[in-house]
């Protein structure tokens, strides 16, 4: 008999926000799987939203969907130059997301790593930024400014600054969209950044903040356009993030949702890799013989039983 909980590690391609192996806990329900995957450092009040959020997609609670595909972006670690323009070539997208910022590199660095993705795209396709709050205020300025230079126009840049207060002063200072997420998905009161005017783009996770339907009443109340993007997650967990995209009134920019090309491998017979720039919305079969390649060490399985404990007492 399936055990209603398994522990899977699935190496990464590259080192991506500091890891080189994804841990996620698929979580079986009535209708189905869900995905439970926060990252290890976060405590159990930051990892409860997310077991929400796998409940809602193992009960087979979404909303009905508007759209059947979802329009996506390759997502570019903080890599050399050379392997950015191979990933952008190979990830099949018109819109990519350059990892800037990155500790122990320098602007120029970041510079000749937008260069070479607008290079792969060639001068149709959109270009993005994500800092993840890694900048100060005049330091954000001068590399938005540079960035967008060497894209030749950023879409956007995606939280250049940590605190909603300095996201505020970036947006007033450069003539880029920025777009929220750390200031989102991580803050106590997600609706600062609409009250104190501080982002164009809202970018919704679908775990962090407690699933689809949770993410839909942000989305109706913060008023901004919205990016679905992916914490990180197998295709269980990026069936979420299409559900929600595929239930939003209004989709304006493609979506951060094609992250499985990160990883080595995934649970699903049909893994979601983007086709012409877009992903199908649906729910995946999952792979029998995956589960048992993947399944985690003795030691893990323990200390994410112990950690499930933990939230939901």
């Amino acid at each position: 008999m399936t055990s209603p909980m398994r522990v899977l590690s699935i190496p990464m391609r590259t080192r991506f926000r500091g890891i080189t192996t994804r841990e996620v806990v698929l979580v079986e329900g009535a209708a189905g799987w869900g995905e439970w995957s926060p990252f290890v450092e976060y405590d159990a009040a930051e990892a409860a939203p997310w077991l929400a959020c796998a409940r809602e997609a193992a009960a087979g609670d979404w909303p009905a969907a508007l759209r059947t595909s979802i329009p996506v972006n390759v997502t570019v670690p903080a890599v050399g130059p050379e392997q950015a323009h191979s990933i952008v070539r190979a990830g099949g997208c018109r819109t990519a997301k350059v990892k800037v910022a990155e500790p122990g590199q320098t602007l120029a660095d970041d510079v000749a790593r937008v260069e070479a993705v607008r290079d792969a795209l060639g001068p149709g396709g959109a270009v993005r930024v994500d800092a993840n709050g890694g900048w100060s205020v005049d330091d954000a300025v001068t590399a938005v400014r540079a960035l967008d230079r060497a894209a030749g126009g950023l879409e956007y840049v995606e939280q250049p600054v940590a605190s909603v207060e300095d996201l505020a002063l970036v947006r007033r200072r450069v003539d880029v969209r920025v777009a929220a997420d750390e200031s989102i998905r991580r803050a106590a009161d997600p609706y600062r950044v609409r009250d104190l005017q501080a982002a164009d783009v809202a970018v919704l996770k679908v775990q962090p903040l407690g699933g689809v339907r949770a993410c839909l009443r942000i989305a109706e109340d913060i008023g901004l356009p919205v990016v679905v993007s992916s914490a990180l997650e197998t295709s269980v967990g990026i069936a979420a993030g299409l559900a929600l995209a595929a239930a939003l009134p209004e989709l304006p920019f493609a979506c951060g949702l094609a992250t499985v090309q990160l990883l080595t491998d995934d649970v699903a017979l049909a893994p979601l890799l983007p086709v012409d720039g877009v992903l199908p919305v649906g729910v995946p079969r999952l792979d029998p013989a995956a589960l048992d390649r993947l399944a985690a060490a003795a030691d893990r399985v323990a200390w994410w039983e112990s950690r499930y404990e933990e939230v939901t007492r």
